[in-house]
């Protein structure tokens, strides 16, 4: 089994088309997707468009259930764009997703955590806004009950591979289109990849045991980063931009 796991990619359609380009050139066929494809500062509508004509399995994220389901007073900026951008029929689809899924009877696909779609699984944060990995304990603790081998989550936008202690992986493939963000759960924090590049992943099961290799893929960045400035977003501009937030 070979397959692609993507994220995150939060209306950037230039970053998603370079993906989907690399993983064409790698001789993948199959594709997982873990939500979050439309909210952002960007083109909700191209980004959806293009997710609705592959055949991928896909889940559905926080901020697409904010873009769905919030009221408009209820969202935030980047929320309230995007719902804008998309159709009555991208919005269906966009719904009609599930929480999660499982891929081939093995892998078990989420956005961020099987009891929340908003909740950091393999990261923490401090009071003082420090990003930093989580224990072992606490990540393994929202790992009980499932009985896959391999867990995909992504949220956090970090590529991130952890091997739990009774044999299970759990991998989060990075971003595709979102290198940087503020947010205020559960303390105030900023995050960011270092990298404009778009993340995903390519996993593997060779031998009973799973393979994973993170990529990072260049693509026109400075361009996407021009939208975010027009659509007045000064942070996801210099996230796309650099990698950072300045």
């Amino acid at each position: 089994m070979r397959f692609a796991a993507l994220g995150c990619v939060h209306g950037n359609y230039l970053a998603l088309e370079a993906v989907l380009a690399d993983i064409k050139t790698q001789g993948i066929t199959e594709i997982v997707n873990l939500g979050d494809m439309v909210s952002g500062p960007l083109d909700a509508n191209r980004t959806a468009g293009i997710m609705m004509g592959i055949n991928a399995t896909c889940v559905r994220g926080n901020h697409d259930r904010y873009v769905t389901d919030w009221t408009l007073d209820e969202m935030y900026p980047s929320d309230r764009l995007a719902h804008s951008q998309l159709t009555a029929a991208q919005m269906e689809w966009l719904r009609a997703l599930p929480f999660s899924a499982i891929y081939r009877d093995e892998v078990y696909c989420v956005h961020a955590t099987p009891d929340d779609d908003n909740t950091y699984w393999m990261e923490a944060v401090t009071p003082e806004g420090v990003v930093h990995m989580a224990d072992i304990e606490s990540i393994e603790a929202k790992a009980a009950g499932i009985a896959e081998s391999l867990i995909l989550c992504a949220h956090t936008h970090i590529a991130r591979s952890v091997r739990l202690r009774d044999g299970r992986m759990i991998v989060n493939p990075g971003s595709v289109g979102g290198p940087g963000y503020r947010d205020v759960a559960p303390y105030p924090h900023t995050l960011e990849v270092g990298t404009p590049n778009a993340c995903y992943a390519i996993i593997e099961k060779r031998e009973g045991r799973w393979d994973v290799t993170f990529r990072q893929v260049p693509y026109d960045h400075e361009a996407m980063a021009a939208l975010a400035r027009k659509n007045e977003s000064l942070a996801w501009a210099s996230a796309l931009a650099t990698g950072w937030i300045r």
